[in-house]
């Protein structure tokens, strides 16, 4: 996996949702696989059978939420260099990332994003799918600067019908 330098990634989502940033917002810190456990032990059937929030914060580190808790939460407020959803399976009496998603609407990660997921997962020693599972692709409208996603590699933004760059465009 490339050791280089990734994209950070700012909050591009709407300013109300920055008030869910509080001093205990933050994700839980996902250093190794005894965390994962801990963290995941504490959650009930219905909760880790659905995805949860996740930012790869700036130090590398993977941050973990509850499934519906902001993205710019999790994060503390800060740049991110990757955020999405991930969910987890438990085999051999060991917790596996299964599913990993950059679908963040806050934050609009582009597909690059995987490899500081990559690493903050092989880092805690957390098995994954080695990709994402579920691939979005964000971009801006330059004619009316709303956020799109493109879906089936229609690159035409679903709110004034401009067409939308085929390079990633979504930051701030």
């Amino acid at each position: 996996m490339n050791d280089g330098p990734t994209r950070l990634y700012g909050y591009v989502g709407p300013p109300d949702l920055l008030s869910t940033v509080r001093p205990d917002s933050e994700g839980r810190i996902i250093r190794c696989v005894a965390d994962l456990d801990a963290w995941l032990s504490g959650r009930g059937p219905a909760e880790t059978s659905e995805p949860f929030t996740f930012v790869v914060a700036l130090d590398g580190l993977l941050r973990l939420a509850p499934r519906r808790s902001e993205h710019v939460a999790c994060a503390g407020g800060t740049d991110v260099r990757a955020a999405g959803e991930m969910g987890f399976t438990l085999a051999a009496d060991r917790w596996a990332a299964h599913e990993v998603t950059n679908h963040s609407t806050g934050y609009c990660p582009d597909l690059d994003s995987w490899q500081s997921v990559g690493r903050a997962l092989d880092r805690a020693g957390v098995e994954h799918p080695g990709r994402f599972t579920h691939e979005v692709v964000f971009r801006r409208c330059a004619q009316c600067g709303e956020r799109s996603i493109v879906r089936e590699a229609d690159f035409v933004c679903v709110f004034c019908g401009g067409e939308l760059p085929v390079e990633w465009n979504a930051g701030p």
